[in-house]
Order: structure tokens, then C-alpha cells, then sequence
């Protein structure tokens, strides 16, 4: 791996301190590099505070001049929350930007290049622009399609269950397997369940202390069929937002709302209402943890582009036991819906696969 390939992967190790924090922000870093030697460097953080190069310009001093900075996100060329990085770079005479990729973002998409050029700046595009695009999939995802990157996770046995024919399913996989959910669940911005998650699990949706970042806690429900008490309503510990149809069970909505609780009331709670909404809040990056019936509606809806599933080897049986995904109206295998990009690792003894939806590229 050469020098640039190798700070630009440095840019985005230091980028990914930020995961789950800088909707609706992309995750970037930046190193500065002088002489063979790295002399500053930095991340964006989270929105409204400098952007990576900021930082790495802040590091670096009076030592930026002459030298190169790598950023695995092309430097922003407008007004926005902050000033134009584009021109902090040039204010600090720097020789060389190398760039991961351009932005989607139709406000910079190629000026930020211009700009650094137009000032006698050399400018090289498209180090690791693979590792670049795959750091900030749900950023693309978020810009091109406005609505936010959908992840659909699920945990089942052997034989393709989610839970027993009683609806027991602590625990399907391993320990390893559930701290990397923890992991999962740092990274994005929201975790959404169906009612009937909330009903039978009565789950925490937390990272359990894998970081300080806990996700927005979204439970979509039409009726708002929901217990009085469940580990949900516990604000203190997570922020968790209601969608609901108009006028229902307003009584519980009344001591939800006293506990902390958000509640949006639609005329139609559907994924893709549910998007839309979470969109115009700026998320960029949701996790379903939904059961069966939800996930199969997620994916009709289109708000779902990556599938990450972990296998345990166990076998539970039981024709009514539910299954990950339910009904999406396919007769013929030949209309299965097909996962690219695929990867698989084990997980002590569990088989943890995930690709991306097709229909999505």
C-alpha cells in the first residue's frame, strides 16, 4: 500500500470515531502530511462543529504550508453551518489535497475540486474511493434517494426462525453475536420496532455500553397497542419516538408524553411515511429490528437497502414459528429478491452474513 492509499485509510479509521454522530453529516477525516511525516490531523466530530479539515489545519499551524492533506471526502465548497473548507485550505498555502471521493451533495459535487484548483492547488481524486463510498454508504444513500439508509437485522436459527411457536426468542445467537448488534446499533442514528416487538420482548434498543451513543428508539404502531410500562419509556436512559395513526388510544399517548416520550401522530404509518419523516429530522442511517410482518412492508416500501442476518446453529422447528421476513406476495423462486456484495464471517458459533438489496444499486 502506498503513501496515499495509506493516509487516506488513516483519514477514515479517524472519521469513524464519529460513527452514529454526525447525521445528517458524513463521517470524515483528514491528515495532513509534510515531508513524509504526518504533522496534523482531525475528524468531524458531529453536525454544526468544523469540518475534518478544520481540525487537521488547527493541528497542523504554521506546518500546513507546502504540505498535503488527505480528506476521504471532497472538501466543501458553500456556506452551510460552517465557512468553506475550500478556502481555509487555501488561506493556508497547502501544495496538495488528496481526495477519497467527490461529493454527491449537489451543493459541493465537484466545485470544492474547482475551487482548490482554480487557486494553483494540485488536486488528486479518487484514493480508496471503494473504502470512501462504503464509509459513508448511508450519506450517498441519504443524498441520492432523500431518505435515510436502511438496515434490516435479524437474528435466526438454523432452520429460519426468528422465535419459538410461543414467541421465545431469548437468546437465538451468541453473546459475540449480540455485542456486535451493540456495535451496530452505535453506529446508527435510529433503531425501529413493530408494536408486537414492544409486547413480546420488551427490549432496551441500546448499545449496553458499547459506546455513549445510544440511537433514537422508533416504535411504529397503528393502534398504539402498548404496554403502560416497558424498558422503552425509560428516557433517561435513550431518547424513543412513537409514530402512530391519528387519535389512537389517546390515553396511553397522554402518560407516554408525561414519561418523556415522543409521539407523532400520521394519517398512514407506513415505512415509508415513517422515512420521509425520520429524513426531515436528519437521520441518516436507521436499523429495523423489526419482526417478520414489518420487515416484509420495510422492504416493499423500498426502505430497506442492506440485510445483515446472524445464523445460529440451532434448530427449533414449528410450521407457525415466524421467520424474518414475511409475506412479499413472491410465487416463484425466481422472484426472490437477490443480496450482492456479499460477505460472511463467523461469530464463535454463529455464521453473521450481509449484502445489499439489488433493486437498490
Amino acid at each position: 500500500m502506498n503513501l496515499d492509499q495509506t493516509m487516506m485509510h488513516k483519514c477514515i479509521e479517524l472519521a469513524k470515531q464519529a460513527l452514529g454522530k454526525t447525521a445528517p453529516n458524513p463521517l470524515v477525516g483528514s491528515v495532513i502530511v509534510k515531508d513524509g511525516n504526518i504533522v496534523g490531523q482531525g475528524y468531524h466530530p458531529e453536525a454544526g462543529k468544523p469540518h475534518a479539515e478544520i481540525f487537521a489545519l488547527q493541528d497542523a499551524g504554521d506546518k500546513a504550508q507546502g504540505a498535503t492533506v488527505y480528506v476521504n471526502l471532497e472538501p466543501c465548497n458553500h456556506y452551510g453551518r460552517t465557512p468553506p473548507c475550500t478556502e481555509a485550505l487555501i488561506a493556508a498555502k497547502v501544495a496538495k489535497v488528496v481526495v477519497g471521493m467527490v461529493d454527491p451533495n449537489p451543493l459541493v459535487s465537484g466545485s470544492g475540486i474547482k475551487r482548490l484548483k482554480a487557486a494553483g492547488i494540485e488536486v488528486v481524486v479518487g484514493v480508496a474511493k471503494s473504502a470512501c463510498r462504503q464509509l459513508n454508504e448511508a450519506f450517498i444513500h441519504r443524498v441520492l434517494h432523500k431518505q435515510p439508509f436502511g438496515i434490516l437485522k435479524y437474528a435466526m436459527t438454523l432452520d429460519g426462525k426468528i422465535a419459538a411457536t410461543t414467541g421465545h426468542s431469548a437468546w437465538v445467537t451468541s453473546k459475540a453475536s449480540r455485542h456486535r448488534v451493540h456495535q451496530l446499533r452505535s453506529t446508527c442514528d435510529g433503531v425501529i420496532i413493530g408494536g408486537n416487538t414492544v409486547r413480546k420482548d420488551n427490549p432496551n434498543l441500546t448499545t449496553h455500553g458499547v459506546t455513549e451513543h445510544n440511537p433514537l428508539r422508533i416504535v411504529m404502531t397503528r393502534s398504539c397497542d402498548l404496554p403502560e410500562e416497558c424498558n422503552l419509556w425509560d428516557t433517561n436512559v435513550a431518547p424513543t419516538l412513537v409514530f402512530t395513526q391519528q387519535d389512537s388510544n389517546p390515553q396511553l399517548q397522554n402518560k407516554l408524553l408525561a414519561k418523556g416520550v415522543e409521539i407523532i401522530n400520521l394519517d398512514t404509518v407506513t415505512p415509508q411515511t415513517v422515512m420521509n419523516h425520520l429524513y426531515q429530522r436528519g437521520l441518516s442511517q436507521v436499523l429495523w429490528e423489526c419482526g417478520g410482518i414489518l420487515a416484509a412492508v420495510a422492504i416493499a416500501d423500498k426502505a430497506v437497502q442492506k440485510v445483515m442476518a446472524f445464523i445460529a446453529p440451532k434448530i427449533i422447528g414449528g410450521q407457525t414459528a415466524p421467520s424474518p421476513v414475511g409475506d412479499l406476495g413472491l410465487t416463484q423462486m425466481k422472484e426472490a429478491l437477490l443480496l450482492d456484495k456479499i460477505s460472511l464471517e463467523t461469530i464463535e458459533e454463529d455464521i453473521f452474513i450481509q449484502g445489499y438489496l439489488q433493486e437498490d444499486l
